[in-house]
């Protein structure tokens, strides 16, 4: 009787975090900052209802653990690839970004490796900008 209260309670601050991932990613100002609140928010909160779940049914602790060491192992990947994707596309997604700490590292990149930096208009031009 104890392990199902506290299991739903865990599960329920898991839920919570779950709605406020969903808040964030409607009162965000633009697609990073989006990326950044689902990210972090749902991860926790799919650690936690799982973990809760894992709580409340002893039976089903060996593989909800399992799922929330994947869950936390890809989220922030996949995070991070989808925002290098948006940065590398260039396009307009109501992001200020300056610093582009990012670029900055591209550019020295390229010219360690020896390889011509692309200037700004061509990159605009290849994505019929």
């Amino acid at each position: 009787m104890m392990l199902a209260i506290i299991g739903a309670f865990v599960s329920l601050v898991g839920s919570a975090f779950f709605l406020l991932s969903a808040i964030g990613l409607l009162r965000m100002p633009d697609a990073f900052n989006r990326m950044q609140a689902g990210t972090k928010a749902t991860t926790l909160g799919s650690i936690l209802f799982l973990l809760g779940i894992g709580i409340m049914r002893p039976e089903y602790l060996g593989r909800t653990v399992i799922l929330a060491v994947f869950i936390a192992l890809t989220n922030p990947v996949s995070s991070n690839a989808l925002a290098r994707a948006a940065h590398a596309y260039r396009v307009r997604l109501g992001a200020k970004l300056e610093p582009d700490a990012l670029a900055d590292d591209d550019r020295a990149e390229a010219v360690a490796t020896g390889d011509s930096p692309v200037s700004a208009e061509s990159e605009e031009a290849d994505h019929g900008r």
